[in-house]
């Protein structure tokens, strides 16, 4: 039987982790009875040191990869953007504002501000943020060039002004993606998650009124509104996703390409960073990607969230984040892995480390001290999964622990299409697992999606249907499920009737 499995947390949090691993039995790590190595995950709110990848051992977790502040930043985002749309075109990446980065990019803004001053027939609106706060702190929005003042670096976008509105109040997603891993780049998405409102309606003759402009909860729990029943919304500013995609049937929308457009957004914002992150194959990442949804029902990309929140404000977080943790550490496949730290420690030795990053240096690993029985106990229902790979002690590989549902397609591992909530959305057919095997071929994952959504898009003709439905026949070697919708529909059963509506 494996040893117990030992979580480690930095600064004592977040709350909601700890209450769901000791549930599932886990022990929580004490430095002080324990040796340094003896953890099987370790989770913190902020980055990682580059030497604690370097000396990550095979049966440990870290809860982030490492350099992905390429997309969690917001200069970083908007530079990285920037960049794509330039190398891939403005009309793939048309899915966020362009930002300006100030002080650096003021006087691109200032050309773009005189001319949409002078040629815009409507009002055109900008918000500030500060680069590196979170929460909602330091956000303002203005539309004369005068209110434009800052102390600090920010960067600033032309502001949505039409978004959708429930009862008018305006909202987002909050959407929770998993990367299980970059080199294959491997991304799931949960099916649930939380949709924010503000707390007053929607105004655009009151900019300041950040109630009715932000949806933060850190901000909205604090207005004068927030217990109040608002029409359709209810007490508070959440709703689960699940309430979203009824409010979505009862306006008759057509769901398959909106569901398809924000999964767009999520890889194609991705792809941004993923040839530049060091592979590391014992490290996993949750992101909260932040989508405002417009009147014409486009989805557009506000922030990635480094470390999203797991406070439990309301009854609505509990519902979706103690589920979305649990499937998380699902997804991290843990009872496959503890025998492997038993087993180290009972020969007194180590792997070598899993990070393979291209530093001419390692940092060394240290010795292990002598194996102490008592901060070893055993489970008492060890669970031994029979796909488990167990590499020799002393391998050089890192250690690939396929989950249950993972096969193999032309000596290729598929990763499995679902862990609980947790849905594949990449990779998605053979051709974009090919193309993200060894180096990432960013063009040929751009133009699968280009033909999934055209497949997803409604009005395609019978004729047009059948000749993709015969090019595709046995192509295909593995499944995925479309995410999104309530029920998942695998892609290769979708059939879009010309009479849904586009969005």
């Amino acid at each position: 039987m494996a040893a117990t499995l030992v979580f480690r947390l930095h600064d004592r949090g977040p709350e909601l982790l700890r209450e769901v691993l000791l549930e599932r039995g886990w022990e929580e790590y004490d430095e002080g009875e324990q040796e340094e190595e003896d953890w099987n995950l370790y989770w913190r709110g902020s980055a990682f040191h580059s030497s604690q990848y370097h000396n990550l051992l095979p049966w440990q977790r870290l809860n982030h990869h490492p350099k992905t502040a390429g997309i969690t930043r917001k200069d970083f985002l908007a530079r990285n953007l920037r960049r794509m749309r330039v190398a891939s075109g403005s009309a793939l990446y048309d899915f966020s504002p362009t930002g300006f980065i100030l002080p650096s990019d003021y006087t691109r803004f200032l050309a773009e501000y005189n001319q949409l001053h002078l040629t815009s027939g409507e009002s055109v609106y900008w918000i500030c943020k500060p680069v590196d706060l979170s929460r909602g702190r330091g956000i303002f929005i203005f539309k004369d060039i005068k209110d434009l003042v800052y102390d600090c670096s920010v960067i600033v976008q032309r502001y949505i002004s039409d978004p959708l509105l429930i009862s008018g109040y305006k909202f987002d997603l909050r959407i929770y993606v998993c990367v299980k891993s970059f080199h294959p780049l491997t991304v799931y998405i949960h099916q649930e998650g939380l949709v924010r409102f503000a707390t007053e309606k929607y105004n655009l003759s009151s900019l300041h009124n950040l109630y009715a402009h932000l949806t933060n909860t850190s901000i909205n729990k604090f207005g004068p509104f927030y217990k109040a029943e608002k029409e359709r919304v209810g007490p508070g500013c959440k709703w689960t996703l699940s309430k979203f995609r009824h409010f979505l049937n009862s306006q008759e929308v057509s769901q398959l390409v909106f569901w398809q457009r924000i999964n767009n957004i999520v890889t194609l914002t991705l792809l941004t960073i993923a040839p530049t992150v060091p592979p590391c194959p014992n490290c996993v990442e949750l992101f909260g990607f932040d989508i405002l949804i417009d009147v014409r029902l486009k989805p557009w990309l506000l922030e990635v969230n480094y470390s999203p929140a797991l406070t439990l404000d309301c009854q609505t977080d509990i519902t979706v984040k103690k589920g979305l943790i649990s499937d998380l550490v699902d997804l991290m496949n843990y009872t496959s892995i503890d025998s492997l730290r038993e087993r180290a420690y009972l020969k007194h030795r180590h792997k070598q480390p899993c990070f393979h990053a291209t530093q001419s240096s390692r940092v060394p690993i240290p010795a292990l001290s002598k194996f102490k029985g008592p901060k070893f106990k055993k489970k008492r229902s060890g669970i031994q999964s029979s796909q488990t790979q167990i590499l020799p002690l002393g391998s050089q590989r890192p250690v690939t622990i396929p989950l249950k549902g993972t096969r193999a397609v032309k000596e290729q591992h598929v990763p499995p299409l679902r862990v609980g909530g947790f849905i594949r959305t990449f990779p998605f057919n053979t051709a974009t697992l090919k193309a993200s095997q060894h180096k990432l071929d960013v063009k040929v994952i751009i133009q699968e999606l280009h033909k999934l959504t055209a497949h997803l898009a409604p009005g395609q003709s019978d004729k047009t249907k059948q000749r993709r439905e015969e090019h595709t026949d046995g192509a295909e070697d593995f499944e995925s499920l479309l995410w999104g919708p309530k029920d998942p529909p695998l892609l290769s059963q979708l059939s879009i009737t010309s009479k849904e509506v586009e969005l």
